[in-house]
């Protein structure tokens, strides 16, 4: 007999944040599958719900999805939470919906609260279409990378951050779309919540000055229409060179990216950036000791 597995979307900071019909499937599930079982059990207990916690994220997917996937065998219920909001948007639970689906269960999904689309509906930008990225890479060559692939969806981007990282996201997103409406909600639902509206360049601005604290989620408009012809002046374009060359930006890469972001040619700009880096190894030859 087939089992059910149901994606349940709890509270993203408000307790009351939660669906009637989420409560009961909690309450009569078999088994919850949670990624923070001491956070899921404040939940719980704020409901005076007693059903049974599992742990289930990705370090324990290996040795709990097989227990799990025996409980669904039998016929049981079992309900997956995250620590906050809708299950698998950037959380635990892919591997083993696809589990369940393979084996023959059904995969029931219980809406309910999202970070991703609370911010979204209040940040005063276009909601469609929309993309959502995750969080971006933690390592700073990877991350620019990351945003660099993300020009090319010209329409609102939603991301999340931590915000010991904010800042330097922040300013490798000023580097590619200073001048994009950004829209940046903090500690969403929660009592301290937050929305903040500007361009990326003031937002990299503004929380320098304010630290950033609690977890984030960014809201980035759409990219302006190109003007016919419109490009950068030729000094802006020679500065951003110089920019991506000295936080070690692959010339090619770098050329990608200018090209689309400044409406030069792109052969031109990787002239230029060749042109750069000649000048710069002429000035470290001029520099260098005289072994005579």
């Amino acid at each position: 007999m087939p089992g059910t597995l149901y994606l349940v979307a709890t509270p993203i900071g408000n307790l009351e944040d939660i669906t009637l019909r989420a409560l009961r499937v909690l309450r009569e599930a078999d088994w919850i599958a949670a990624e923070d079982t001491r956070r899921t059990a404040q939940l719980l207990a704020h409901y005076q719900i007693s059903t049974p916690l599992v742990r289930y994220d990705e370090h324990s997917h290996a040795r709990q999805a097989p227990r799990l996937l025996r409980a669904l065998d039998q016929g049981q219920t079992v309900a997956l939470v995250s620590d906050a909001g809708t299950p698998l948007l950037h959380d635990p639970g892919y591997a083993l919906v696809r589990a369940a689906l393979d084996a023959g269960h059904t995969v029931v999904p219980i809406p309910g609260p999202s970070a991703v689309l609370t911010a979204l509906v209040a940040s005063g930008l276009p909601a469609v279409p929309f993309a959502f990225a995750g969080y971006p890479p933690r390592k700073a060559a990877k991350r620019r990378r990351w945003l660099q692939d993300w020009d090319a969806w010209p329409h609102t981007l939603v991301l999340l951050e931590a915000p010991h990282r904010l800042l330097a996201t922040l300013d490798d997103m000023a580097a590619l779309w200073p001048d994009r409406a950004l829209a940046v909600g903090r500690e969403l639902t929660k009592r301290y919540e937050e929305f903040w509206r500007g361009t990326v360049a003031q937002a990299a601005a503004h929380f320098r000055e304010h630290p950033p604290r609690g977890e984030f989620t960014l809201v980035l408009g759409p990219k302006a229409p190109a003007e016919p012809d419109a490009r950068w002046p030729e000094a802006a374009l020679e500065q951003a060179i110089a920019r991506g060359l000295a936080q070690g930006e692959a010339p090619s890469a770098l050329a990608r990216q200018l090209a689309r972001a400044s409406g030069w040619p792109r052969r031109e700009v990787y002239q230029r950036i060749q042109q750069a880096q000649g000048r710069a190894s002429d000035q470290e030859a001029a520099h260098a000791p005289n072994p005579d």
